[in-house]
């Protein structure tokens, strides 16, 4: 861990070149993609001169013929056909331009594409110019750093806290491309761990995306993760990623790992869906909290209107402010049919998407035909400032549309928010966390960390959680019906001045709108026989007689107006009730505040 911060703070030094000819949020636009051509450089260092010797053994080839020889030699899925690698470059000063075009030029086809997102050739141009003249020693720094030696895994790391970096700089929203690594690893494990047994058979090949992949994070700890548990095993990945730079960096990433790069696609995945006929065993995604969809609208909503089921949201439609939930949608479009065993979805939402929207709105609608399909699985309640660019609480929500037996019709709710534990932490009780420790230093808003190791904390903890589905003082398992509710309008009729209810012409009461009110009625309820609170259904004239008929009489509902919701109130469900101090404990400590005030003014005084 201590070598990426190493290497990223020899990067980050290359700011102090570009101080005063750049602006500190246009950093970013040089120390980015020479980051990925000097890690391109390092790996193809050891065969590079074999690759130069073989080139006149290709010249008749065809380009695409060229392009695939050539990568044998170079032991990669690229290669670099130019004369110049950066010690080339640092030898002739005097070139400096010319020869790092050369340099990105003679990269095959694939490679020199991912340069293109950058728009980096207008930074040589501005680094070139007699005024600034630092591209050179910018092109130097780079030469110095060996990239050679960091692994996929550690170079993401150093990506991600450049990135970090530069949005801490500009004022830009570092959570939008990338995740904490901590919070995939235990994405990754709840979502493996429901199938674990088909992971374990040897030569399985299995897919993951991610439609909003940021830098590729979520595609690189699942690859790996599916490595370690089974060597044997094969993860090919998949995503989609409308930020160029981001999606430059991922797509890099996945050219050096072997993976095919051209799974990853570039843009808005509502408005052009670049992997519209496929489907996945895995999905995983972190899509921006929060972020309104007003730019896809009239795609999206002529999609909701003209295709139904038949497209992607024929669920409903999100308000216009957060479309996080489309996210959602998307990914359920890519399920593959549980006959042909099924696909699991972990996707990181904020708190809105679990309650926002009453009874018949976009969101409601929405939650009720996602758990009425029931492939709601799980959803896990993670630490707040847990997250770079917020601080604000965060769940993890699991889809699986070929459920075992016994989570059928239920859902598992963890609260991994440690908030029990937190007050045993202070007060001195309880040295390590379950659930979370806290950075030995800030990054942004992230202040806490999940664990990455031990059974008993951390990620393995949660995930022993998860696995074992049996409900503790963390986990709730709730059958579907529980999250449901019948939002009714109560009527109350008008009154004249003697107090006689005013009727219609048929003999009906009139409502009073002004009295008019509402009840969301649950599914299901607590039974008063029993002691445990087993839960039993009940229906909307049960509870109205119970509930509202003894306080308002003349009372009625509007059975016209009746709409059907489904929320999920997480807190609730988790309440600590925090007895309030006893009245000798306050006085005892406004008394210890006069006596320290008294003792202040006197210092004050004396002095």
């Amino acid at each position: 861990m201590t070598q990426f911060k190493d290497k990223a703070n020899l990067i980050w030094e290359v700011a102090d070149l570009l101080r005063g000819d750049y602006k500190q949020s246009d950093y970013g636009k040089v120390i980015l993609p020479m980051t990925v051509l000097r890690r391109l450089d390092c790996v193809l260092a050891p065969n590079k001169q074999k690759v130069l010797d073989y080139l006149p053994k290709v010249e008749n080839l065809s380009d695409n013929a060229k392009d695939l020889t050539l990568n044998k030699i170079a032991g990669a899925n690229f290669h670099n056909r130019s004369r110049f690698d950066f010690a080339g470059l640092v030898a002739d000063p005097n070139h400096i331009a010319a020869n790092l075009r050369n340099h990105i030029n003679g990269y095959s086809a694939t490679a020199r594409e991912i340069i293109e997102y950058f728009n980096f050739d207008d930074q040589i141009e501005r680094m070139d110019d007699p005024r600034a003249d630092i591209l050179f020693q910018v092109v130097k720094k780079f030469a110095e750093i060996d990239l050679a030696d960091m692994d996929t895994m550690q170079m993401g790391y150093v990506f991600e806290d450049l990135i970090r970096r530069f949005a801490e700089q500009s004022n830009e929203t570092a959570g939008e491309h990338f995740t904490p690594r901590e919070v995939i690893k235990l994405m990754v494990n709840v979502l493996f761990n429901g199938d674990s047994q088909a992971l374990t058979q040897a030569g399985i090949v299995k897919t993951l995306y991610d439609p909003a992949c940021g830098t590729g994070g979520m595609l690189s700890i699942g690859e790996q993760h599916l490595k370690d548990f089974n060597p044997n095993a094969k993860l090919e990945v998949f995503g989609q990623e409308i930020n160029p730079e981001s999606y430059a960096i991922c797509k890099s990433d996945m050219l050096i790992k072997g993976q095919n790069p051209a799974n990853i696609k570039f843009g808005n995945t509502f408005t052009v869906d670049g992997l519209r006929e496929e489907k996945f065993d895995f999905m995983l995604s972190n899509p921006p909290f929060g972020v309104d969809w007003k730019k896809a609208a009239k795609i999206i909503k002529d999609e909701h209107q003209n295709l139904g089921f038949a497209g992607r949201f024929g669920a409903g439609l999100p308000r216009i402010n957060d479309g996080s939930l489309l996210f959602l949608l998307h990914m359920i479009s890519k399920m593959k049919a549980a006959e042909d065993g099924g696909s699991r979805i972990g996707i990181v939402f904020n708190g809105s998407p679990l309650f926002t929207g009453q009874a018949g709105s976009g969101e409601s609608n929405i939650r009720q035909w996602i758990i009425e399909q029931d492939w709601l699985e799980a959803i896990i309640a993670l630490p707040d400032q847990l997250f770079y660019n917020t601080g604000i609480s965060t769940y993890i929500w699991i889809l699986n549309n070929n459920k075992s037996e016994r989570r059928q019709g239920r859902i598992q709710l963890i609260n991994a928010t440690g908030s029990k534990d937190e007050e045993l932490m202070t007060e001195g009780k309880l040295d390590v966390n379950r659930f979370w420790e806290k950075m030995p230093r800030s990054l942004g808003n992230k202040r806490k960390q999940i664990a990455e190791n031990g059974e008993n904390r951390g990620i393995g903890y949660i995930t022993k959680l998860y696995g074992n589905f049996a409900e503790n003082e963390f986990v709730q398992i709730m059958p579907n019906e529980f999250f449901g509710y019948w939002r009714v309008t109560v009527e109350q009729p008008q009154k004249d001045e003697s107090g006689n209810i005013i009727t219609t012409r048929g003999g009906k009461p009139k409502p009073d709108t002004q009295l008019r009110d509402y009840e969301n009625i649950p599914f299901l309820r607590k039974d008063p026989n029993d002691p445990n609170g087993r839960l039993i259904p009940q229906t909307i004239d049960e509870y109205f007689e119970r509930e509202v008929k003894p306080h308002l009489p003349d009372a009625w509902i509007d059975e016209k107006k009746t709409k059907t919701g489904y929320e999920i109130n997480f807190t609730k469900y988790f309440y600590e009730f925090k007895p309030l101090r006893s009245l000798a404990e306050i006085k005892a400590d406004i008394l210890a505040l006069e006596v320290s005030s008294l003792e202040l003014e006197k210092t004050v005084l004396e002095d």
